[in-house]
């Protein structure tokens, strides 16, 4: 036997054996297990951002358990089980990928991405419409970027990236117009215009924003935990110090940390 199939045969017999004789495992139902799913998705987003090859593996594995878990808790029910979760992603991959499995050619891989929306609005079981099928859930960043992505796979896009700019100027003008006015609900939601088009210049260019975005963030933290260290160790707090000489160790935080640049 495959070596691949004889280790996810272990884990299914194991989780059978947790299910039937685990005083906890027997009690989950997919409700209890939902928050736990969450939590260890974003474990394993940590272990990716850090390249912690180790991490990622362990993690993976914590997820593919709750996969299991979820599809022997329907097959109790005779909801589905995992047979029916893995024919149904093999099923969706191959319909998907016409280019492989079929006579479909493409040029490049925004080729495949615009193929990949279309056929999705064409499958029987699909979403009524382009941006249907974006959860309500993510958060808003991400959601952005997906709404933003599934446009452009209907054509609706900026003809050349280059024009993005012009819609980022125009919203920061509106925002400050709206900071004039003390309108704090107008400087809210100009806020959100303005963050939406920056989010799709990003993407126009590339970038994906959370990770751009998540990137700053442990920057950020690395050198706001070098400030407030060696204001510790001059015996100080960062309450006492002014904002030039705080400036004056966050530059020399900077210096030490280029790689993060």
């Amino acid at each position: 036997m495959d070596k691949r199939l004889k280790a996810f045969e272990r884990l299914l017999n194991i989780m059978d054996d947790l299910r039937e004789k685990c005083p906890w495992d027997s009690i989950q139902t997919i409700d209890t297990l939902r928050t736990l799913t969450i939590e260890e998705t974003f474990e394993l987003s940590d272990a990716i951002i850090n390249k912690n090859m180790p991490e990622i593996k362990k993690e993976l594995g914590d997820l593919m358990l709750h996969l299991v878990f979820y599809s022997k808790i329907a097959s109790e029910t005779n909801d589905f089980d995992i047979s029916d979760v893995l024919n149904s992603i093999s099923e969706k991959l191959t319909y998907r990928h016409p280019h492989i499995y079929g006579d479909v050619k493409v040029k490049n891989s925004k080729d495949v991405a615009d193929n990949w929306e279309e056929l999705k609005l064409k499958e029987k079981d699909g979403n009524d419409c382009v941006l249907c099928g974006i959860p309500k859930s993510l958060p808003a960043l991400i959601k952005a970027n997906r709404i933003q992505e599934k446009a452009r796979g209907v054509g609706f896009d900026w003809d050349k990236k280059e024009q993005v700019w012009e819609k980022v100027e125009e919203e920061l003008n509106e925002l400050k117009v709206e900071i004039n006015n003390a309108d704090a609900d107008k400087i809210e939601a100009e806020f959100g215009d303005m963050l939406f088009s920056v989010i799709n210049a990003a993407r126009l260019y590339g970038v994906n924003p959370e990770n751009a975005l998540e990137r700053t963030n442990r920057k950020f933290i690395e050198r706001f935990n070098f400030l407030e260290s060696k204001t510790i160790k001059k015996g100080k707090s960062l309450k006492e110090m002014s904002l030039d000489q705080m400036n004056e160790i966050w530059e020399e935080a900077k210096n030490n940390n280029k790689d993060m640049e």
